[in-house]
């Protein structure tokens, strides 16, 4: 994977999708993530509720050193260090080495 495009999901419930695509910018994954309706810091900027979501999902279960599961894109952009989806996406980008599609 080399691009990822983040856009407001059309799926019924989730938040947000990101499409993957691959050098030739052929599309390789997409992921919906986000429970649509629900807080997350991005929303609250509460931080006791950030450092209970990290708690509560830092465990084997999940995966937050690839970039293409659903529990990495919300532990990243919706549970990132700012309080900005766009910022936590950019930080999302550099972390896993892509480009904005």
């Amino acid at each position: 994977m080399k691009y990822a495009q983040l856009k407001k999901s059309s799926v019924q419930g989730k938040k947000y999708t990101i499409v993957f695509y691959d050098a030739d910018r052929k599309k390789v994954k997409t992921i919906n993530f986000g429970q649509a309706g629900a807080d997350d810091y991005t929303k609250t900027g509460d931080n006791e509720q950030r450092a209970r979501y990290r708690d509560r999902h830092n465990n084997s279960r999940e995966n937050h050193n690839v970039p293409d599961t659903a529990a990495s894109a919300s532990w990243h952009i919706l549970w990132g260090n700012s309080k900005s989806v766009s910022a936590n996406y950019n930080a999302y980008l550099r972390r896993f080495n892509l480009s904005k599609y």
